[in-house]
């Protein structure tokens, strides 16, 4: 895991690459890889990288980059893991490769060589990386299927930079510092920005399994390998239903312990994120079952949850002790987090309103003297944990023919919202028949921080009109059911998966876990353990649920993980906020002061304090 950086001047009257300016982007990522640090620049100076490195796989100084394939040809820069190396590398060997180290990393350059942009195909795991082929001239850049590793670039018709943050694009001082209107948008329509949007116009986050290539004419469109949408269209098309239950039960059981043992790949140890769910209950259960025999496990617990069912603590250490792991718990107070908490929002690369629990579990995990923890995240959009696997397909069902009544949502919603704003309601209840109708609406009902409707009273209304027409929210909803899944689970799962798991829970789990360089593996959320659940599920017609994770251990789980409730993975920010989260602002709408769930509370204090709007 580590920061990548470069610059590629490809425009033949583009001024040589600024070597200072490749270091302070290296530079502002230090975090991200704290053990070594690499720079490489062509003999021309017309394309440098920037590296650097927590050292994961391969802690020698043969695994250092970036790193230069024998013959000069290529240099890669590299951020993530390959799960699969080694496989990979058997294979290589084979076709008459010849390895210089024991890393991932040249499994890159070599596979590169033999099988060009189609050797992403291969990969199994998290990446983020860049390939500098100089006979070609031309610059290589791919990112993995689910986009669990970040990678930014900017383009200015002449220069061409990219890096694991924004801010250390920007720390580069070439950039230029103008809004993007989408991105404002978009925090506070989903409380993240969504991708490919920034902070800033002139920087674009590549598409989660895609690939961009740039060479003397500049930068083409990213292409996308890998689609979510499509993995289940495929297993749908795969035949009528043949697996019965009890094989079906086998099947899932196999592909979890198959990503469990692949996502315990290491030079060091490998610990675990441990609350009082199915999800990372169930992992520590099938990290026993693959061999791992010492496990350190870590729960965050808080004296404000004490005695409720949000305290992860007692229900964890169950956990731990049914499956002989070493527990440890970690508090976290209310002044520890007004300590860290000009900390945590500088590390924010990108506004969020989440991220907070990661970075205390993140840190708990780097004070244990771990590099790498395996988080349970990814569970809820797999196997239908969120209560949106219902709810959407339910809105769709009863609204699809009312919705379609010309004018009749927009006059609901102009009844609805006063209404709702006297009662003290949720505003987002006044555009149920409108938006209600169809998935992409349902969805951005289900998640929206604000509606659209009410974000000019929030934010200028300039801003509002520019941004909306950048970032078309339902059109960027519906790009991602393309292809459409025929089942409800499936589209729900993609939805999910796509957009608040990829550019909310993915991105903050970097950002926080980094900051802490400590890396992150989310054995749930991989792309072979995606298609063979689908498959399953097609096969058996029976879509995948918690049971079917809870039941895989060959130690049952705690009867009272099965049954407890879900709470997420909560931090009590609004006690720790107090008034400050729970006070309205003079100039307020009132639809916010009727109705003010922390989450908007926390995105006016994020906003306010991180200052991003005018950077």
């Amino acid at each position: 895991m580590c920061g990548v950086n470069g610059i590629f001047a490809y425009h033949y009257a583009a001024n040589p690459i600024d070597a200072d300016e490749l270091l302070r982007t290296r530079d502002h990522m230090i975090a991200r890889g704290p053990d070594a640090e690499g720079c490489w620049t062509s003999d021309d100076l017309r394309v440098g990288f920037g590296h650097r490195r927590l050292s994961i796989i391969d802690l020698s100084a043969a695994g250092l980059q970036p790193m230069t394939s024998a013959d000069g040809r290529y240099v890669v820069t590299f951020n993530g893991e390959i799960y699969n190396y080694r496989q990979l590398r058997q294979c290589l060997q084979d076709r008459g490769c010849v390895f210089r180290s024991q890393s991932d990393t040249e499994v890159l350059l070599h596979l590169f060589a033999l099988e060009g942009e189609e050797m992403v195909r291969n990969l199994r795991g998290m990446f983020a990386f860049a390939i500098w082929d100089a006979t070609e001239r031309k610059l290589f850049l791919a990112r993995d299927p689910y986009g669990i590793k970040p990678l930014y670039y900017s383009d200015d018709g002449w220069t061409f930079r990219f890096a694991s943050q924004v801010k250390a694009l920007l720390a580069g001082g070439a950039i230029p510092n103008d809004p993007d209107p989408a991105g404002e948008v978009g925090f506070y329509l989903f409380g993240h920005i969504p991708e490919p949007f920034s902070t800033h116009r002139a920087i674009s986050s590549l598409p989660a399994g895609s690939t961009l290539v740039v060479d003397r004419t500049g930068a083409h469109a990213p292409s996308r390998y890998h689609s979510i949408a499509q993995v289940y269209c495929d297993a749908e098309a795969g035949g009528a239903s043949v697996m019965d239950a009890k094989a079906a039960t086998e099947e899932f059981r196999a592909a979890l312990l198959d990503t469990v043992r692949h996502h315990l790949v290491a030079d060091v140890p490998v610990g675990v994120f441990l609350s009082a769910g199915v999800d990372s209950a169930s992992l520590i259960g099938l990290m026993r079952d693959v061999g791992q025999e010492d496990i350190q496990a870590i729960t965050l617990a808080f004296d404000e949850f004490v005695g409720s069912t949000t305290d992860e603590a007692p229900l964890a250490a169950e956990v731990a002790r049914t499956y002989g792991a070493q527990h440890i718990v970690r508090r976290v107070s209310k002044k520890e987090f007004e300590s860290d908490l000009p900390k945590i929002l500088a590390a924010m690369d990108l506004p969020t309103i989440d991220g907070v629990n990661t970075w205390f579990v993140a840190k708990a995990a780097r004070e244990c003297g771990l590099k790498v923890a395996v988080s349970g995240l990814g569970g809820d959009e797999l196997f239908g944990g969120y209560p949106s696997f219902t709810n959407i397909p339910r809105w769709v069902r009863l609204l699809r023919a009312p919705s379609q009544v010309p004018f009749l949502g927009r006059a609901a919603r102009s009844v609805g919202r006063p209404l709702a704003r006297v009662l003290g309601a949720n505003p987002k209840l006044a555009g149920m028949l409108e938006y209600g109708g169809d998935y992409a609406g349902a969805y951005l009902l289900k998640r929206a921080l604000y509606m659209p409707w009410e974000l000019s009273e929030v934010i200028p209304h300039e801003t509002v009109s520019a941004g909306l027409q950048r970032l078309l929210p339902l059109r960027l909803i519906e790009r991602e059911l393309a292809p459409r899944p025929s089942t409800p689970a499936a589209r729900v799962s993609t939805l999910e998966s796509t957009l608040y798991m990829r550019s909310r829970l993915l991105r903050d789990s970097d950002w926080a876990s980094m900051s802490h360089s400590v890396e992150i593996r989310t054995p749930l959320v991989d792309s072979v353990l995606l298609r063979r659940t689908a498959e399953i599920a097609a096969a058996s017609g029976h879509a995948p649920d918690k049971s079917m994770l809870a039941n895989a251990p060959s130690r049952p789980l705690p009867v009272a993980v099965r049954k407890r409730p879900k709470t997420g993975f909560m931090t009590p920010i609004e006690q720790w906020q107090g008034r400050e989260a729970r006070s309205t602002r003079s100039d307020a709408p009132v639809s916010d002061r009727a109705f003010r769930p922390w989450a908007r509370a926390w995105a006016e204090v994020v906003t306010r304090k991180t200052q991003w709007r005018a950077a």
